[in-house]
């Protein structure tokens, strides 16, 4: 009897516009089951490259390592200059003294002698350069001022020792021969002093040089005269 009664009043409200009025809502449903996982997406392009970062700290020293095995042995250095003589402990006073003074020229000797870069020792002389060349008149003023001589050898010892200062290419070296041959032809030092060795090579000393000619000891350890005194030989002194 009831929904006959609610059925009426709705019947009679139709007319009058209430048929548009929203209904109460119905109750709610149950909630459905999850869905199937979507198909992996494309990878997509790189980002911009950042900037670089600040350079680390550096890291601490290792450990030092274990020592190595001993390297093979080098090449023998060069022999030194003789040594001095030594003095004689046995010999009377007047030999003392004669040692004594021998040794005090010796060390002298070599005290100037390792002044310079190349020296050579024969017997009590001394040969010493810097392997410098130059003409003879300034060979003479180089030894010169350095209170020596020009080199003069006086015996095949001697002479044959001026070569080891010759290099590769160029070998010559003025020797102390007196340069005027008005003055002794070639025989004399320049201070005029009779030569006690020669050892002039073939055609030598050369008689056309009639006035002033220059000696220089040349590759083969022998004597030549020039005239050419302006020539770039090694300058060599003596002590």
């Amino acid at each position: 009897m009831r929904q006959f009664l609610l059925f009426c009043v709705l019947c009679l409200m139709a007319p009058i516009g209430y048929s548009q009025l929203q209904g109460l809502p119905g109750p709610k449903g149950d909630r459905g089951f999850p869905g199937m996982p979507g198909y992996q997406g494309l990878t997509g392009q790189p980002g911009p490259r950042g900037a670089p970062g600040v350079p680390g700290f550096s890291g601490t020293s290792g450990l030092k390592g274990q020592k190595g095995d001993m390297g093979s042995n080098g090449r023998p250095g060069p022999s030194g200059l003789p040594g001095l003589p030594g003095i004689c402990e046995i010999c009377g006073q007047d030999s003392f003294s004669g040692d004594v003074k021998a040794l005090t020229e010796s060390i002298s000797k070599l005290e100037l002698a390792m002044n310079y870069d190349f020296v050579r020792r024969v017997g009590q002389k001394y040969f010493v350069s810097y392997k410098e060349r130059d003409s003879f008149s300034r060979a003479v003023e180089f030894c010169s001022q350095r209170g020596l001589e020009l080199a003069l050898p006086q015996s095949e010892e001697e002479n044959s020792a001026l070569t080891q200062f010759f290099g590769d290419v160029y070998k010559a070296a003025w020797i102390n021969v007196n340069s005027k041959k008005a003055e002794g032809n070639f025989g004399t030092d320049m201070k005029n002093r009779p030569l006690t060795f020669t050892n002039w090579g073939d055609g030598q000393p050369d008689e056309s040089i009639q006035d002033t000619g220059c000696t220089m000891l040349s590759e083969n350890a022998v004597w030549r005269v020039t005239h050419e005194c302006f020539l770039n030989a090694f300058i060599i002194c003596q002590i």
